[in-house]
């Protein structure tokens, strides 16, 4: 269900008699369901798993772990990135794991706090749970995520690195700063950022949906500090694609673990090319750019030599 219709249903919801209301509820929460469930640091934590259905277990398969933003769940972070059907086409498995509500909305943690450690391990027991049961090939294993799950995407590319060979982000989120990562291992990533984003400001800066402490660092800052992480070279190269999009990509990267960046003039905070979120409310999306293609391109060019 994609933002125009959540928006849609909780007013009707809201309108309608208490009988039909309690339908309409139950019919959004069926809709909007995960399909399994882990115990993690003490805690059932949730998710959408989605295999294709020429799956062969006789083949090990990639992994694709999406992770919603805050406010947002599982069902609508897959419908979002349309992750599921690109994943039916290419032969790889999708998970989009749930954060924690806690009496709020959902929302992973991605600062210094407590419930950063045991989203990690969430992410982490996930990972166990999904080989387990399938064929995964650890050398393919994906993070990404939109706004505060492409927080969570840095946070693994730190903590997981072991095990996550790339990671992507749409409308990025990022509080922590880089003295927190320890982790020096050259970790490929793929960033896709408006200018005209007012969540997760291009620019950098304080967010109207964030605490009052909270100071978004400047993307294209953020960027060049992955490249360095990477020891990539210095400059970035910009090729235009398409009339509003800008590629930025840094070469020569450590291990061959390139950064890129799509820059999207005027866009808002929007996953590019899949279901947009309502414009009054998000910003202006691009015709020029499928984000999840794209990354999906960027994670296959992108293997995880160490991982056994």
């Amino acid at each position: 269900m994609n933002g125009t219709r959540v928006i849609a249903a909780i007013v009707m919801i809201i309108s309608l008699p208490p009988f039909l209301a309690a339908i309409e509820a139950i019919t959004f929460h069926v809709h909007n369901r995960n399909n399994g469930s882990i115990v993690s640091s003490g805690v059932r934590r949730e998710y959408l798993l989605y295999v294709p259905h020429g799956y062969d277990r006789s083949r090990p398969a990639p992994l694709v772990i999406s992770m919603h933003g805050a406010g947002g769940w599982p069902v609508q972070q897959m419908e979002m990135s349309e992750w599921n059907r690109l994943a039916e086409r290419e032969r790889f498995i999708v998970v989009c794991p749930s954060a924690v509500a806690g009496g709020g909305p959902r929302v992973w943690h991605v600062g210094r706090e407590a419930g950063l450690g045991r989203d990690v391990r969430f992410i982490s027991d996930l990972i166990d749970k999904l080989e387990a049961d399938y064929n995964i090939d650890r050398e393919r294993i994906y993070a990404n995520g939109f706004s505060n799950g492409g927080g969570m995407a840095f946070v693994l590319s730190c903590a997981l690195s072991d095990r996550i060979a790339a990671v992507g982000m749409v409308g990025a989120a990022q509080t922590l700063s880089w003295s927190w990562c320890g982790d020096r291992r050259a970790v490929p990533m793929i960033a896709f950022h408006g200018t005209a984003d007012r969540f997760a400001p291009y620019n950098g800066g304080r967010s109207p949906v964030a605490p009052d402490k909270a100071v978004f660092p400047s993307v294209p800052v953020w960027t060049a500090n992955w490249a360095r992480r990477n020891r990539c070279a210095a400059n970035r190269i910009d090729s235009p694609i398409g009339r509003d999009v800008i590629r930025g990509e840094y070469a020569n990267c450590a291990d061959g673990a390139d950064v890129v960046l799509y820059t999207v003039r005027g866009g808002g905070h929007q996953w590019f090319g899949g279901r947009a979120l309502p414009e009054w409310f998000a910003g202006p999306t691009s015709a020029s750019l499928d984000a999840t293609g794209r990354m999906w391109e960027f994670f296959r060019a992108h293997r995880h030599a160490a991982a056994q």
